[in-house]
Order: C-alpha cells, then sequence, then structure tokens
C-alpha cells in the first residue's frame, strides 16, 4: 500500500493535529510536485520553495511565514514538537504529510535527509518600497551566480544585523535549494528585495545611500572609510566580472581590502562579511557582562 487514507493524528504539542495523510510512494502526485521545486521554473509558477530542519521551520512559523505543507517521517509520529507544528499547519489551511524516508531522500536528494522539511511561500519586495534609515546598512549583490556565496552572505547580514539583501540583474535564486540550506535558516530573517541595474541606479541615487562598491581598481582602503555618514549600501559584483561600469560609476566610493599574499582575490561571501563587519563595527557590541 502506497498511500493511506487521512487519519486523526495523534495528540501531543498542541492538542489534537486534525487530518494527516500517509505517503510512501514516489509516484503520488503531490511529492512529484514537491520534488519539482528543485527547479527554479516550478518555485517560480507556484511562488514557493522548499526548506529543511525542524528548528528553521519553527523559526519561520514563529516570524510568520506561510507553511503551504509540512512533511515529516514517519519516525516523528507523535513528537511533541512535531505534533504542534502539523496542529498550526492544519489550523492555517496547510497540507501535512506523513512519509516514508524511501521518499524524504527522493525530495531532498539526500542520502541522510532531515526528518521535518516544509514548503513555504516565498516572500520578497519591490525595491521602490524599501527606505533605508541611518545606522542601517543593506547588501546589494550584481549577478552573483553561486547559490552558496548568496546564502553565505544572507546568513552573514542576518548575524551582522543588515537590514536586508538586494539582488541586481541576473542573480542566482534565493530560494534555490542550495541557497536555502546555506542560509542556514537567516533567509526567513534577512529582508530581500530584486531589481534591475536601471532600477537599483535610480533607486539609490533617490534615497541618497551611500554607496560603497568593492572594485579590484578601488583606491580606498576600506577600513577608512566612514560608515557613519549616511545609509550605507554596501555593493559587491559577479564572482568573476565583478561590478559593471555603470555601477561601479555610481559609488559614492570604490573600496578595496588589502592582501599580501599569492591570492590575487578573496572569495565573495569573505570578502562581503569582511567588508559589512567593518560598516557595521561602530554599531556592533558585546552581549553579556565583561569579564
Amino acid at each position: 500500500m502506497t498511500e493511506t487514507p487521512s487519519r486523526p493524528s495523534a495528540p501531543g504539542g498542541s492538542g489534537r493535529v486534525g487530518q494527516v495523510k500517509e505517503i510512501t510512494s514516489l509516484s503520488n502526485p503531490v511529492i512529484k510536485d514537491i520534488r519539482a521545486l528543485s527547479m527554479k521554473k516550478q518555485r517560480d509558477a507556484t511562488g514557493t520553495f522548499l526548506a529543511e530542519g525542524l528548528k528553521l521551520v519553527i523559526d519561520a512559523i514563529d516570524q510568520g511565514w506561510t507553511l503551504r505543507t509540512l512533511i515529516y517521517a514517519k519516525t516523528q509520529r507523535g513528537k511533541d514538537q512535531v505534533e504542534t507544528i502539523a496542529a498550526r499547519t492544519v489550523a492555517r489551511g496547510g497540507l501535512v504529510l506523513e512519509v516514508s524516508e524511501k521518499v524524504l531522500t527522493a525530495i531532498t536528494r539526500r542520502d541522510n535527509p532531515q526528518a521535518v522539511i516544509a514548503v513555504f511561500e516565498q516572500r520578497t519586495q519591490p525595491l521602490e518600497a524599501v527606505r533605508p534609515q541611518p545606522e542601517e546598512t543593506w547588501i546589494a549583490l550584481d549577478r552573483v551566480r553561486d547559490p552558496g556565496n548568496l546564502g553565505t552572505i544572507i546568513r552573514t547580514a542576518d548575524a551582522a544585523g543588515a537590514s536586508g539583501v538586494i539582488l541586481i540583474g541576473d542573480t542566482v535564486d534565493p530560494f534555490s535549494t542550495e541557497t536555502v540550506r546555506a542560509t542556514m535558516g537567516s533567509v526567513f530573517s534577512v529582508p530581500l528585495a530584486r531589481a534591475s541595474q536601471a532600477d537599483f541606479l535610480a533607486w539609490s541615487n533617490q534615497t541618497g545611500a551611500f554607496v560603497v562598491g568593492s572594485h579590484l581598481k578601488g583606491s580606498v582602503d576600506y577600513r577608512s572609510i566612514d560608515y557613519r555618514q549616511k545609509p550605507v549600501v554596501l555593493l559587491m559584483g559577479n564572482e568573476q566580472a565583478g561590478l559593471t561600469d555603470a555601477l561601479a560609476e555610481r559609488c559614492s566610493k570604490l573600496a578595496r581590502i588589502p592582501q599580501t599574499g599569492r591570492a590575487d582575490s578573496l572569495n565573495l561571501a569573505i570578502a562581503t562579511g569582511v567588508m559589512l563587519f567593518e560598516a557595521r563595527r561602530h554599531l556592533l557590541k558585546l552581549e553579556g557582562p565583561a569579564e
């Protein structure tokens, strides 16, 4: 038997969950649709994406993200946290699936998949809605192609307290499975905006943002810049080509990170992190009592 009728799940957490569909077949049409979320065209068509891990799913729900489908391994049945989020999913009109290990492995394309995964609705904001305030720092990325780089930058933005990430032009999908994994959950905490190059240039001029670009031809040491002047936008370019000429010309400062080794450049995510923490150094304080 590959699928059983909906059944009332065991009580736990906040109470009785409601209806849960049990699926063990990879040919089930719902599972086929979920597996198809590995493709950008399916994510774009449905406006959804896949996220993995119990803690990540709980955090996303707590932050108000819309969960369409909750999927968990049969071994998780009756566990309080799983029953609680299942109940919350059903209460909000979502679908709950209890699946076999084989199905989880196929969905995640991993030999040791997380026991809980979920399909969420995507969330971005139009660039014109972004109004940077004093002491805010935004990161703008021009045609970044590597999902690992993008995910790491989003995670770093979260850690440093940046206000959001602006994706310019043909930047990789922030909701791809690889990117979401690299964010380690920060995709749910960091606002994202998409824009064309022309829209970004118009927006940056309108808002009067202090744009600091990273450029191999930059003549300014990134540590010497006064990042307290205005809302700051750190503008980082494509991994191979860097910034376009139009974007480089818009920058208030073209900065460089001094290097002494044989490497001729830094990884994009590393360079972004170095510059971001410097830009926010005057705003970052260690929490807790001093030792």
